[in-house]
This record gives structure tokens, C-alpha cells and sequence, in this order.
């Protein structure tokens, strides 16, 4: 809505009470602001505008215009703000109750500000000592809440600074800390490592300062980041390259110049050895290294002899029948005496038809030959299920290498390799380059390898497509496996995903004691009314599920009303709507939450993928603590961008997790995300139940779209020989 431009600024200064609202993208936020005493009004007033990453017990002080919304009523448009300190001992006390101070909570902020009232804030900065006379500090707690103060005031510093370019208060305490005193001369120098070194500031983010910091359009240091920006842009799509002339139309587009320039800043980047040209591909130089190394330790790794022992492959099927008193089918037992005779296979194919039959097979016959078999997954829930089925230990693939923080890197690698005879890794279509890098250049020449997974599901959410190009380049020995097993016959599920993968509809008039359902909604609003009352009333009641640990809503969008970030809101609203919370970035995180880990954190031990519930919050400590499986994880605030809500969470994002029951929107305005393999993958998801609400012409689209978007990879060329230097 325009705003009247005639019309002088006004001036309102508050406390910010709540975050409405707040768009990732833009920073478009809505907030409710509770004036300080004088103020125009007594009563909270919702404010509008970009503001970006403020946090809730801020005070702010805002220049802006009063409009009139159609739907929400009068608003005031925020221009231009500032942080500043309180001066009211409402506000005091807010502003130190808030957790904006670690150490001091709404107990603690009560009493202090009893103590000095409208002084308060002087005395914590000036005579820290006094804090000494209120019930409750000790000299420890008096000296932390100083510490705490002092850091604050650094931060406000730059925050006042990067607030006038465009940055929140959020990111300015990531700054300090990256940065410390040395942030705003390092932003003025250079904004654009901002988009290298701190999470959430991208590239726009930072070429928006340095236009403001007086940076030039054609400078180097903008140029090559904006190449270096289209390339990472690409990763997060899958690519681990891009062809050079691509790569040229999208930065130039992106930096709104010539050719010329890009391409004399390709040729920079290339001589500080930060990106590889190769026959007119572009590589960040980390993916050129990792997927060269993943070709290299193949090659390797095939031309190696066979180390198992001699094996009766006959002999060992009928022992292993008998064993487990399962009769294998043809196809497993050819399955079974591949790995067994093989340096390196793959085992592919849908739900059902028995891949996890076969890896228990493998290891029982090795197990019973003394050998050491090691068995792992790219997630903590696929390795626990390949525990429980077979008995044996299993683990996510960043535990089998062990990360070590303090020397950046894993503990295993081709100096310090793994030790088996056997390494068997599922769900291997997850795994993105660099894993797979750091995953071969540890496995022992020694050693054979078995990778298993479903080569039809979605693409790893990393770069590149390891399984796929592996398979496709014919140089490993490969069993795919169609049969669906009698008891997996009987599953609607698994019945559906098939007929989903290979190109038909599912069957939706299922009888009443189904696994799948399809509720048919066009309108996007009813659909999110109709997940709401699945998740928190009809499939609780019907089937027995806890929709806080067992329901898991599945969405092909970020954005829109049925978008992981809507529905995310709604569901919190309904399924824990009170408790403990705090609010970072525009979220409310409360105590109870469903969250996701959504960037490998080698430091925590959590990783890209990871969910969790949020078991604590300390307002005081500035602490939330998270359950993932069985650990409990501490988060400061500033790290709470590594969390996201997760009551609903992409496809994508579902990889390699089952979930006991899946709840899936299909609507036509998804169109452009609507593809087989992502219907394919979440109906594959589900355990006991999936359900599909949306329209039968979305679900016709996703099952009549087979075109995968492809990804720009020279993997299966380097496999077969046919592409860049010899591996090395």
C-alpha cells in the first residue's frame, strides 16, 4: 500500500512486544510496539516495515508515516529506526527481563530495577559492583552480568551502524562475534565477506551495504563475489558446476553489468585459486576437488583385489535362510552374492522390495566369517533402522568418520582410514559430493563397499548426484530390484509409491482400514483448515498417533498458504499454542516445538536433516536446549538460525527419515515443484499412514511430470573416463 508521501514524518518510541510477522527475504515485518509514557498512544500500536532481525524486549525508536490497512486497520509504516537504550523503568525492566542481558531474567530484572529504578542502567554500566545489594547476585553472577553489558554495548555500537545499512540487531552480535572490535572497519572495507562468513547475510544483503559504504558497481571485490554468489546459488540447486557461460549470464544479471568484467573476475578467481575452469565448466575449487577425489577413490577402490574371505555363496544362502528364517527371493540372493563377489555394488529399488532383507543377509554370513562389517547412513534415524533390523551397529556417516572441532576436519580419512572388511551404506541417494568424498577417501583399499538406496527418490539435497551418476556409469556392479514382497503387498502405501514411480495413479478409493488416503480440497484454504483438524483431532482419534511426535506434515513449498512456513505458524498455533517461548528472527520457538537442525554443525554433533523438540528454554542463560534422539543439545540465542520449526518441513528435507504418519498438500499452485520423484519420495515416507489433501489434477500433474531437473555434474564422466585430467 502506498504511503502518503506529503505528509511529515512522525516519531514513536517503544518497547517491541511481539514479531507478527517476518519475511526471510526482505525483512518485511508487522510487530506490535508498546509506546514509552507520552508517547502518541498508551496501548500497543502494530508497526510495519523493513526491519530486520530485531528481537523481541528491543526498544526502538522509528520514524514513519500512520496508514490504514483495509484488513488490519491503522499501522504505522516505519521509514527509519534505531535501537536505543530505555529510559522508562517499565522499559528498563523490560529490556533486561527480555534475555537480551545473559544473565538476568524477569526475576532478577524485577528486583533490579526496584532497587535503582530509573538509574538502573547506569549503575550495571558504571558501578557494576552494587548489583551486589540485590537479593540473589553474588559477586559471580554481578561480574557475568557486567561481562554481558559490555559485550552488549560492542554489539550496540555496530549494530547502530549496520542498522543504518540495512542490518539487524540479530545479525550485528554474529558480526561482533566474527569480527569483534575490528566489524566495522572490516564491513567498510569489504562487506561482501559478510556473505561468506556469517550465516544469513547473502550476497544482496551485503552488495546493499556496500553501495551504502560508497563501494563502486564495477569493484573486484564485487565482482568476484557475485560470481562466487551465483555459484553457491547453484550448489544449493544441486549443481556442482556450471557451464562458464552460464555462469557469466547469471552473474551478470545478478550484478547488473557487462560481460567483460564478469568474466575478467572469473579469470581472478581462477588465478587466487578459488574457483577451477575445466573444458568451460566452473567449479567452486572444494566441489572440483571433492568430486574429482570421488571418481579417483572409485577407480582406485575397483582396481583393488577382494580381501573377503572365501566364501560357499551357495552354502551361505541356505545357512542364512535357515538363520533368519527368511526364504530369499532370486533377486536377493543375486543381490547378496554381488556384494559378496564385488569390490564395490549398488542395491537399488522402491519400498518392499526386501533391500533391508539383503543387508541383514550380508552381514549375518560376514559376521559369522569373523569379519568386521560397518554399516552407517547419511541419518540418524535411517542408521538406527538399519540397527534394529539387523542387529548390528549402525551409525550416521559424520559419526563413522568422526568429526574432530578443533582440528577441522574428520578423524578418518585416507591417512587414518576406517577399519572393516565390509561397509555397507544406505540410503545412499542422500548423499551429496563432499560427503561422498570424505566417505571414500576413509575406506581402506582393503575393504568392500555395498552402497544401497533408491535411486527413483529425490537427488541428495547437497550438490551433485552421487547414486544416480554411479549407477549410470556402468562401472560398478548394480541390482535393481522390482519384486514387492507378499506383506509389503498388502500395504497401500507401498502398493501407491509403486504405481507412483512408474508414471500411474494411485489407487484413492482405498477401504476404510487403508494406509492411504486422499481427501480431494482445491481451495488452498480449506486444505490448511483440513490438515489442522487431521493433525490435531481425526488421525490422533482414528489411529492412535501423538500429532507431536508422530504426525508429519510434508509440503512441496516454502511459500503460500500451504508452504512449509505457513503451515508451520498455523500448526504451532494449534498443536502447542502456550508455554515458555522466545521469540529470534521473527519465529517464536516455545518449549515443546517440533525443530529442525538446517546446517551441518560439526561443533554440536547435529547435522543438516536432524529433528528435534525443544525441552528448554532459558531466558536468563539465553539458552534452548534440544532433544535430537537421545541427546540433549544446548543452542545459544544467536545460533537459533540453525533451528527451524519443523511441524512441516519440504521433501527435501524428509530425506532419509520415516515418519509413522504423512500428511501431504498437492495443490495446482505448487505446479512449478510438482514433479514424480518428490510425490514418489514423501508417500515413501510415511510408515503406517500417508495422506493426501489437495486436487486430483495436482496429483496428476506430479505423476505426469518425469522431468527431473537436471544437474549440472561431470561425475559419471570422470567414472567412465571420458572427462578432465587423469584422477589423481
Amino acid at each position: 500500500m502506498a504511503m502518503p508521501s506529503n505528509e511529515p514524518l512522525e516519531t514513536v518510541e517503544g518497547t517491541l512486544e511481539r514479531i507478527i510477522y517476518s519475511n526471510e527475504e526482505n525483512h518485511y515485518t508487522v510487530a506490535q510496539l508498546l509506546p514509552e509514557s507520552g508517547a502518541r498512544r498508551a496501548e500497543p500500536i502494530t508497526i510495519v516495515g523493513n526491519l530486520a532481525a530485531l528481537n523481541v524486549g528491543e526498544t526502538l525508536r522509528a520514524q514513519g508515516r500512520w496508514i490504514n490497512h483495509k484488513q488490519f486497520g491503522r499501522q504505522f509504516a516505519i521509514e527509519r529506526f534505531e535501537s536505543v537504550l530505555p529510559r522508562t523503568i517499565v522499559g528498563i525492566k523490560r529490556y533486561l527481563g527480555s534475555g537480551l542481558i545473559k544473565g538476568i531474567g524477569d526475576a532478577f530484572a524485577d528486583r533490579i530495577v526496584e532497587k535503582f529504578g530509573e538509574k538502573t542502567l547506569e549503575v550495571i554500566d558504571s558501578f557494576s559492583g552494587r548489583l551486589r545489594e540485590v537479593e540473589g547476585i553474588g559477586p559471580e553472577r554481578a561480574k557475568r552480568i557486567k561481562e554481558a553489558w559490555s559485550a552488549q554495548k560492542s554489539v550496540r555500537d555496530i549494530m547502530i551502524f549496520l542498522q543504518g545499512h540495512g542490518i539487524g540487531s540479530s545479525h550485528a552480535a554474529k558480526i561482533f562475534k566474527q569480527y569483534g572490535e575490528n566489524a566495522i572497519e572490516v564491513v567498510r572495507e569489504n562487506p561482501y565477506r559478510l556473505a561468506k562468513d556469517i550465516t544469513g547475510i547473502g550476497f544482496r544483503t551485503a552488495d546493499g551495504i556496500a553501495a551504502k559504504v560508497g563501494i563502486e558497481k564495477d569493484s573486484v571485490h564485487r565482482l568476484k563475489a557475485g560470481v562466487v554468489h551465483t555459484l553457491v546459488r547453484a550448489t544449493d540447486e544441486g549443481h556442482t558446476c556450471l557451464p562458464r557461460e552460464q555462469l557469466i549470464e547469471h552473474a551478470r544479471e545478478l550484478l547488473d553489468v557487462e560481460m567483460k568484467p564478469v568474466e575478467n573476475a572469473i579469470n581472478l578467481l581462477a588465478l587466487g585459486g578459488d574457483v577451477i575452469v575445466e573444458d568451460d565448466y566452473v567449479y567452486l575449487t572444494g566441489l572440483y576437488k571433492s568430486e574429482r577425489g570421488v571418481a579417483s577413490k572409485v577407480q582406485e577402490l575397483r582396481a583393488a583385489p577382494i580381501t573377503l574371505p572365501s566364501i560357499d555363496i551357495d552354502k551361505a544362502l541356505v545357512w542364512v535362510q535357515q538363520k533368519t528364517d527368511v526364504e530369499l527371493a532370486a533377486a536377493q540372493r543375486n543381490a547378496i552374492k554381488t556384494a559378496l563377489t564385488s569390490k564395490l555394488s549398488v542395491i537399488t529399488g522402491g519400498p518392499g522390495v526386501g533391500k533391508t532383507t539383503i543387508v541383514n543377509s550380508i552381514v549375518k554370513i560376514l559376521q559369522a566369517k569373523n569379519s568386521k562389517v560397518l554399516l552407517a547412513a547419511p541419518t540418524g534415524r535411517a542408521a538406527k533402522r538399519m540397527s534394529e533390523a539387523t542387529g548390528a551397529a549402525a551409525q550416521t556417516i559424520h559419526r563413522l568418520l568422526k568429526y574432530e572441532p578443533h582440528e577441522g576436519g574428520f578423524t578418518h580419512n585416507e591417512r587414518r582410514p576406517l577399519k572393516g572388511d565390509m561397509i555397507i551404506i544406505d540410503e545412499t541417494s542422500m548423499l551429496d559430493i563432499p560427503l561422498a568424498y570424505h566417505l571414500l577417501k576413509a575406506i581402506p583399499l582393503t575393504a568392500s563397499v555395498v552402497f544401497v538406496g533408491d535411486v527413483d527418490q529425490l537427488p541428495s539435497v547437497g550438490p551433485g548426484n552421487f547414486l544416480r551418476d554411479l549407477i549410470d556409469s556402468d562401472r560398478v556392479p548394480v541390482v535393481r530390484l522390482t519384486e514387492i514382497f507378499r506383506q509389503a503387498k498388502n500395504s497401500f502405501i507401498i502398493t501407491n509409491a509403486h504405481l507412483v514411480n512408474e508414471g500411474q495413479m494411485p489407487v484413492l478409493d482405498a477401504p476404510e482400514e487403508s494406509d492411504f488416503f486422499f481427501i480431494a480440497e482445491e481451495d488452498p484454504e480449506k486444505v490448511l483448515a483440513t490438515i489442522k483438524t487431521l493433525c490435531s483431532e481425526r488421525v490422533p482419534k482414528k489411529f492412535g498417533f501423538d500429532p507431536m511426535r508422530d504426525v508429519q506434515v510434508l509440503t512441496p513449498m516454502h511459500k503460500g498458504v500451504c508452504g512449509s512456513e505457513n503451515l508451520n505458524r498455523e500448526l504451532q498455533a494449534t498443536l502447542n499454542p502456550s508455554g515458555p517461548n522466545v521469540q529470534r528472527l521473527g519465529r517464536t520457538y516455545r518449549v515443546g516445538d517440533r525443530v529442525m537442525q538446517v546446517r551441518n554443525n560439526y561443533d554440536k554433533d547435529v547435522f543438516n536433516g536432524d529433528l528435534g523438540r525443544v525441552k528448554h528454554l532459558d531466558l536468563i542463560e539465553q539458552q534452548v536446549v534440544v532433544q535430537v534422539d537421545e541427546r540433549e543439545v544446548p543452542y545459544e540465542f544467536t545460533d537459533m538460525d540453525e533451528l527451524l520449526p519443523a511441524y512441516a518441513i519440504s521433501v527435501h528435507k524428509s530425506q532419509g527419515n520415516e515418519y509413522p504418519c504423512v500428511i501431504v498438500p498437492l495443490l495446482t499452485q505448487h505446479f512449478i515443484l510438482l514433479q514424480r520423484n518428490l510425490l514418489y519420495t514423501a508417500i515413501t515416507r510415511g510408515k503406517k499412514l500417508v495422506i493426501l489433501v489437495g486436487s486430483k489434477k495436482a496429483l496428476a500433474i506430479a505423476i505426469r511430470n518425469n522431468k527431473t531437473a537436471a544437474r549440472f555434474s561431470r561425475l559419471r564422466e570422470r567414472l567412465q573416463g571420458s572427462v578432465g585430467p587423469p584422477a589423481s
